[in-house]
């Protein structure tokens, strides 16, 4: 592949991963931003520095250390008895986050499309099982399909909310119980959360395409469009009245203001979280297959039973506490690869 259709691959990639239930529905964007109001905004923007300076960095680190898997990378990060300890949380955090995009998933049909949630839950899980059985080929096809389209109609959106008449004083205000610690560290959870994640698709990606300057091309224009739906997300709910109270933010928004492609948008909502589902899959079906000598296939469905089982639970229960845990959790992981220092690596 030539450098920059495989960055653009490596990007998509990157962005389909992160870009999962609660960033595609904006209820996480809320959570973590948006509720911030200005000062929201301004976390996003050091958010989206990290995106670009960390994800490339990530992916330059897992060539080096020519890992399959996230663990290789954490045992040159955390030393060899932490790593167990941080792998075996990775590996319920991914469990947990794929059961909130199944569950998310299955929210989408039943609030957005008034179909049975199972239904579209069953119907995730098939689309899974298909594009799995294809690999690595498959998750690059589908993410370089989705993530334009999403940027696309997230622009669509944006440029409406932008011209809404409150939007300047929505843009500036700050909430009068604005928590400041909270908002200052809500882009550092939110990138660790992210990026820790991330690591379990980006780290065998990267050893895949096995190229530095690839991968760390990919990881700055990843970033740059994560930093760019970011803040247009965030232009499109601060003009959403009350919009913590909805759990699906941004269809609510379209159907407002965009009744000619709400249908459209929705299924967009859906292929975002189902880009970002595949790609946690994949990452742990390679992390159990490491532990677990049985056809990959095996591995696939009883992760399956697994995500399938946690769905129960109700999608904005889930992402409400877990998500922000997580993000908490996981910045030792983002402290460590930023200021690690760099050094030759022999495997």
């Amino acid at each position: 592949m030539t450098k920059w259709v495989g960055a653009f691959q490596v990007a998509a990639v990157y962005v389909g991963t992160v870009i999962e239930a609660g960033f595609a529905t904006g209820k996480e964007i809320v959570e973590f931003f948006t509720k911030y109001g200005f000062v929201g905004f301004l976390a996003i923007l050091a958010a989206g520095y990290l995106f670009i300076l960390l994800g490339s960095k990530l992916m330059i680190k897992s060539i080096e250390l020519k890992a399959n898997s996230y663990e290789e990378l954490n045992e040159y990060l955390f030393g060899p008895i932490l790593a167990k300890i941080m792998n075996f949380f990775m590996m319920i955090m991914l469990l947990g986050v794929c059961a909130v995009m199944l569950s998310g998933a299955g929210a989408v049909f039943q609030q957005e499309l008034a179909i049975d949630k199972w239904v579209g839950v069953y119907f995730t899980i098939a689309l899974t099982i298909i594009v799995m059985a294809v690999g690595t080929k498959g998750i690059f096809a589908v993410n370089t399909f989705v993530v334009p389209i999403m940027l696309l109609f997230n622009f669509i959106v944006m440029t409406k909310s932008i011209t809404h008449l409150e939007f300047a004083e929505n843009f500036i205000n700050i909430p009068e119980e604005l928590h400041l610690w909270k908002a200052i560290v809500s882009p550092f959870s939110y990138a660790a959360f992210n990026l820790s994640l991330a690591q379990a698709v980006l780290v065998p990606i990267a050893t895949e395409v096995n190229d530095k300057k690839i991968v760390k091309a990919g990881g700055i224009i990843g970033g740059i469009l994560l930093t760019i739906i970011l803040v247009s997300s965030h232009f499109t709910l601060i003009t959403l009245p009350n919009v913590q109270h909805y759990e699906i933010p941004m269809a609510a928004v379209v159907k407002s203001s965009f009744i000619g492609i709400y249908f459209i948008y929705v299924l967009i909502i859906f292929g975002e979280i189902f880009t970002s589902l595949i790609g946690n899959i994949y990452g742990l079906e390679k992390q159990f297959s490491k532990y677990i000598s049985i056809h990959r296939g095996w591995i696939f469905t009883c992760v399956l039973i697994i995500i399938y089982s946690l769905s129960y639970f109700h999608y904005g229960t889930l992402l409400s506490y877990l998500y922000p845990m997580f993000g908490y959790f996981s910045l030792l992981f983002v402290f460590l690869l930023w200021f690690k220092p760099s050094k030759t690596l022999h495997k």
